[in-house]
């Protein structure tokens, strides 16, 4: 006979920390669905037994289990990170369920601790591959080989220009209105209420010094809404393509709507086609803050100015900006070491008492003599 596919008792305690998770502790709903499906994982492999069993040989033996586990699209194990992942919001949940009173005699903080990969399999999991991003001008040149002819065309070019000049999420993009721009300050305020920003928060952003030819195709796009398509304030500033049927009953773009993307495939794929189009390896959309962050290095930045830099992304700390975006290239960073080592070094304080010391020691040895 088959065992139990569900346990009325352990469905209780997981919708408990889910919900615990979203409303306590903020997690998004992306997470809260990638911590359920581990929990998920660790069910079945102990066949719905209680929570409350949890020992050190069920940790050993589902720790082993997804390290053995295949990918079914790749047919491959599934990779360290993937593991250390789901490892970790176990523990997790079996820390939380252990802080639980009818879990605390039950659950022992010695046996969640079965579940921790092995220092080499810690450093692999976090290991990471270098970043794909453009140069600027790389950027610079998908934009403008991009066809502006047609409206489609041209609102394609303007996200283009305002991502670049802003570095705005693509989903907040997709939620701007006419309203959140003020062309005349060059400023963008991405207010949460309307627009999907990181933890909801709003941010203030002023246009990067990209080029004033960046900044005029959107100038001109703001004017072909305004003047042209007659769009008030609270019109999106980048309005669906509407659908419908040609001359031949074939589904086409038939030209722009007023209504929002209801997500950001759409801008995904304007930057595939923007950077084939010159032979150009697609980058995601929100790599142009590595792109931004390298031309921040370019500027060579004082303190204050890096800080402004960083609070335009929407970063309350510069580290944030230099952790998350500011990878130096390889090639860049042989140059810089390269490059101190032909520097003449200073004389140190240190360097100075060595050279009397020296001198003292030579006077002694000729006096000596």
């Amino acid at each position: 006979m088959n065992g139990p596919k569900t346990s009325p008792r352990n469905d209780r305690v997981k919708r408990d920390y889910l919900v615990w998770l979203k409303e306590a502790k903020q997690r998004s709903a992306a997470t809260v669905e990638q911590v359920r499906h581990a929990i998920d994982r660790l069910e079945s492999y102990t066949a719905f037994k209680d929570f409350g069993t949890f020992n050190k040989d069920q940790a050993l033996g589902f720790k082993r289990a997804l390290l053995a586990t295949i990918a079914q699209r790749s047919g491959k194990p599934v990779s360290i990170a993937t593991v250390h992942h789901t490892l970790q919001a176990i523990k997790d949940f079996l820390a939380w369920l252990h802080g639980q009173t009818e879990y605390r005699r039950r659950i022992a903080p010695a046996h969640i601790a079965y579940l921790n990969l092995t220092t080499g399999e810690e450093r692999q999991a976090h290991a990471t591959t270098p970043k794909q991003y453009s140069s600027l001008e790389e950027y610079r040149t998908a934009l403008f080989a991009m066809p502006a002819s047609t409206e489609i065309e041209r609102r394609d070019q303007a996200i283009m220009a305002l991502m670049l000049l802003t570095c705005m999420r693509d989903l907040a993009v997709v939620g701007l209105k006419l309203r959140h721009l003020s062309i005349e300050r060059n400023h963008v305020f991405q207010d949460p209420r309307d627009i999907k920003t990181k933890f909801r928060k709003p941010i203030e952003t002023f246009f990067y010094p990209v080029g004033d030819d960046v900044v005029a195709i959107v100038r001109e796009w703001v004017r072909f809404l305004t003047a042209e398509t007659m769009f008030g304030p609270d019109d999106p500033l980048f309005p669906k393509t509407t659908v419908g049927p040609d001359a031949h009953q074939n589904f086409s773009a038939q030209g722009l709507g007023r209504e929002h993307w209801a997500n950001a495939t759409a801008i995904r794929k304007i930057f595939r086609s923007s950077f084939a189009r010159v032979g150009l390896p697609y980058v995601v959309p929100h790599s142009i803050r590595d792109t931004l962050t390298q031309l921040a290095y370019k500027l060579k930045l004082g303190a204050e100015e890096f800080k402004a830099w960083s609070q335009n992304m929407g970063h309350d700390k510069p580290l944030t900006t230099l952790n998350s975006y500011g990878h130096v290239s390889i090639e860049r960073q042989a140059e810089i070491i390269g490059g101190l080592g032909r520097r003449q070094p200073a004389v140190t304080p240190d360097d100075a008492m060595a050279d009397k010391i020296a001198e003292k020691v030579a006077d002694r040895l000729r006096k000596e003599r």
